[in-house]
């Protein structure tokens, strides 16, 4: 399963932790889309910054075919 994850809130006037989760995620702009496979350090980053983002579970036999 992969991960379609989207930055839906500003990290500005977040802890710096939080700010530099979403950096590693690749998440540099508001409503720019990622795709990460589901491993439990991404589950991790996630729910840190839950607050912040949007996220929506694909199969991998689509993920390949949208990338």
């Amino acid at each position: 399963m992969f991960l379609e994850i989207t930055l839906i809130k500003s990290p500005i006037g977040r802890p710096p932790a939080h700010r530099q989760t979403v950096k590693t995620l690749g998440l540099t702009r508001l409503n720019k889309t990622v795709r990460h496979r589901e491993t439990p350090a991404i589950l991790g980053m996630v729910r840190q910054v839950s607050h912040l983002l949007s996220v929506k579970q694909v199969p991998e036999g689509e993920a390949d075919a949208t990338e």
